[in-house]
Formats: C-alpha cells, structure tokens, sequence
C-alpha cells in the first residue's frame, strides 16, 4: 500500500492567506552549486516564485514512481471538476492531510481519469499511469504543478491540508522528512512505497518557493540529499537601530562616556 501524510485547518482561503503570507515564512532556501553531487538514487526540483528560476539535479525530468504525492494530482481534480460535493471535499482532506489510501481510492473510483486529465492540463510531461498508485510522475512535473497552482488557484485548500499535514499518517507513517526539513517550507506532502524497491518522494511550497524530491532510498536517505543540495538557512537580517542612536552628536556623546567611565567591575 502507498502511504502519505497530511492535516487540515478550518477557516479556507483565509488560512490560506496566512500560509502564504510573505510575512509568516522565512526566505527560500538557496541551492547551492553542488546539485551534480546529488546520488544518482535522488532527483530534485526547486523553482524561486518570484524569478521563475528553476534549478535541479541532471535527472530531475526523469519519471519515477509518484507514489502518494500523485494524490495531489487526483485531489485537484477532484476538486475543480468533481460535482463539488462534501463527500469530495472530506476524501480529498483525508487523502492530503492524512494520505489515507482508502480515501484515494474512493475518489480514483469516482474519476478514474483523473492522473491523465491534471497531467495534460499543467502540462506534465512525464507524469502517466492511469491509476493512482501506480502512477509515475517527476520531480520538474510536480513543481511545475504547484507553482501553477499557487499562480492560478492560490486558495485551493490543498494547500491548506498540506500546511497543517498530520504528524503521522493514516497507515502509522511519520512525515517529517525530505524537503519539509528544508527552511521556510511551510505546507508538504510524503509519499512512500511498501513492497517492491524503497521509494520514497515529498514535495513542499513556501511562501517564494516549490521543491520536490524522489529517491529510490529511504526518508533517511532522502532527507541527506536535500540538506546536500541546498545551503543552510539564511541569517536573519538585524534590524536597524533605533532612531535616536542614528543622531551624529548623541552617538559621539556615548561613546566618549563609554571611554571615560570605568567598567564595572
């Protein structure tokens, strides 16, 4: 059985709002120039929003096993061509924030075309497989998708549940690795595969970013890639200092007592 995790928030769009916020998360981790270095058992994607830059390992357009993170694929379709029922929206929460195989499997039932219909509506070009738990997709296909998303339909609440994605996932699986350890990612979702060759995949969205990994390796293993791919988090910038301390004469003034006066002792 394929496993994933996510967790949902009441309040929609205007949490959304929040999620995305420039002022909530920190700034995109930067790729540094070591992307070569990557194991071959791991592919990763980056795009920077603003820019539209897009980065990524030599074989970020190859397909691999989409494993639960196709359940971003499913979802949206069922939720922007589905018949917009409740029934939908609970599968789709429970199948994002909890990457509950029954709840994919429900709405796979209900539109078996789904995988193939989002694949060409954004373009993917190495996402295929009809059925959701055999379906391949990319790395470079799956931030395609979620910078189209944030773009076209930034109040979906996908990105909602993959916001306040659960701990664990329906099946006991923890999601705390891949590219949600990254720093300013602020919604992710898991995939990982429980027969045949370990795969695992996760993909994450900041408030300037997407990024997406698939690794024929562990969460472990994973998780060692990604750190490799990207530098470390950039330090806060310190905040100017306040007004008075900007006045020429009051600041020469402070430091001709700081020379004159004796320091404690």
């Amino acid at each position: 059985m394929l496993r994933r995790r996510s967790r949902t928030i009441a309040g929609g769009a205007t949490v959304l709002a929040v999620i995305l916020s420039p002022t909530v998360a920190t700034a995109a981790p930067a790729p540094i120039d070591n992307f070569a270095a990557v194991p071959g058992r791991t592919s990763i994607s980056f795009a920077h929003s603003p820019t539209g830059l897009r980065v990524g390992t030599a074989n970020q357009g190859e397909s691999r096993p989409a494993l639960s993170v196709s359940k971003l694929y499913l979802v949206d379709h069922a939720l922007r061509h589905g018949d917009g029922s409740a029934a939908d929206r609970a599968l789709s929460e429970r199948a994002i924030r909890y990457s509950d195989d029954g709840a994919a499997e429900q709405l796979a039932g209900k539109y078996p075309g789904a995988i193939a219909a989002t694949a060409a509506e954004y373009g993917l070009t190495a996402t295929g497989g009809g059925y959701w738990g055999s379906s391949s997709t990319s790395t470079a296909d799956i931030v395609t998708f979620l910078e189209a998303k944030k773009r076209t339909d930034p109040a979906s609440p996908m990105f909602v549940w993959m916001g306040d994605a659960a701990p664990v996932a329906a099946d006991g699986t923890s999601q705390d690795w891949g590219t949600s350890t990254l720093p300013g990612a602020v919604g992710s979702k898991w995939g990982w595969s429980d027969f045949g060759q370990s795969s695992v995949a996760s993909a994450s969205f900041g408030t300037d970013f997407s990024v997406a990994a698939q690794t024929y390796g562990g969460p472990a293993e994973q998780t060692a890639d990604v750190q490799g791919a990207f530098g470390p988090e950039r330090a806060p910038v310190a905040p100017p200092p306040p007004p008075l301390l900007n006045d020429p004469g009051l600041r020469a003034l402070l430091d001709s007592l700081a020379t004159a006066l004796p320091l404690p002792r």
